[in-house]
């Protein structure tokens, strides 16, 4: 079997709705004189052409690890469930929210309401909520789902995931392994210690590595760096490869921090799993994308 996972993150979708006063008490007010400061560094138009080159390569499944909103207003969720929408079926395409996306306690009661159709195969209803863990099977994959998105004081950008969620994260690695099935985690904040500087990182990745080295996976992906990354953790049946992606709208002139998105070839190999990934990133002058590098999973960079 081969299956072919398409990874975005950190969308950063905008123009920003015209925030009322009294949204912007707290936290966001912070965050928008900052939006304001960056918003020119997430383009529109790029990102609607890297969706297009993504939805060209025909991947059996697309994973989008948070942050598509910038303040957590209300008037920003139907956007991003819009925005998402755009990627493909609600059967082919998961989502975990990113520390935006949660911005302050009143934005994180919209994430159920928004996204519950990218995290569940459960019929559509007005009562369903976003439970996490997740987990969609598919084929011979076990795509689980994390959220480690937080509300946060201001100048934070932490995460965390909590013990009710790790340890229902660890039975979830259990059952995917007793089925043979190649367990991809897909999460917004870096899960490994020194996957962020201080402030922006997973405050609970140690116990993370713990899980992942008693119970092992085949893939860890996420986002918020805004950087393309891979790491290592030690598994029962061997290293791990957890693999950050740059935003898939961001158009600075590194190529560090220019948009992309990785493609992920996992095939299976007897008892095991080969896994391949690829970056297509943003060409400024062609304006078009292709693929700029192979991602070597076999050492951390």
């Amino acid at each position: 079997m081969t299956f072919l996972l398409a990874h975005l993150s950190d969308a950063h979708i905008g123009p920003l709705p015209t925030p009322r006063y009294r949204d912007l008490l707290g936290k966001r007010l912070t965050g928008y004189i900052n939006w304001n400061r960056r918003s020119k560094l997430h383009d529109m138009a790029v990102l609607a052409r890297l969706v297009d080159d993504m939805r060209a390569q025909n991947p059996d499944h697309t994973a989008m690890t948070g942050d598509i909103l910038n303040i957590g207003l209300t008037a920003e969720f139907p956007f991003a469930r819009d925005w998402l929408a755009g990627l493909g079926p609600t059967h082919d395409v998961s989502f975990v929210p990113g520390n935006h996306d949660a911005y302050t306690r009143s934005s994180a009661k919209h994430i159920s309401a928004t996204f519950a159709p990218w995290t569940s195969d459960q019929a559509p209803g007005p009562a369903r909520e976003v439970a996490f863990p997740y987990w969609r099977r598919r084929g011979d994959v076990a795509l689980i789902g994390l959220s480690s998105a937080i509300p946060t004081a201001p100048f934070l950008a932490s995460g965390a995931l909590g013990h009710e969620q790790r340890d229902a994260f660890a039975a979830l690695l259990d059952d995917a392994a007793r089925q043979g099935l190649a367990a991809v985690v897909m999460v917004h904040h870096p899960p490994n210690e020194d996957g962020a500087s201080t402030g922006r990182g997973l405050r609970d990745a140690r116990k993370f590595e713990d899980i992942i080295a008693h119970h092992g996976a085949e893939l860890v992906i996420h986002g918020h760096n805004h950087r393309s990354s891979v790491a290592l953790l030690e598994g029962p049946r061997g290293p791990v490869p957890v693999v950050g992606v740059e935003s898939c709208s961001a158009v600075p002139g590194t190529p560090g921090h220019r948009a992309a998105y990785h493609l992920f070839r996992l095939d299976r190999q007897g008892a095991g799993w080969t896994i391949e990934g690829q970056k297509r990133s943003f060409d400024p002058v062609s304006g078009g994308f292709s693929v700029e590098a192979k991602l070597d999973l076999s050492r951390s960079h």
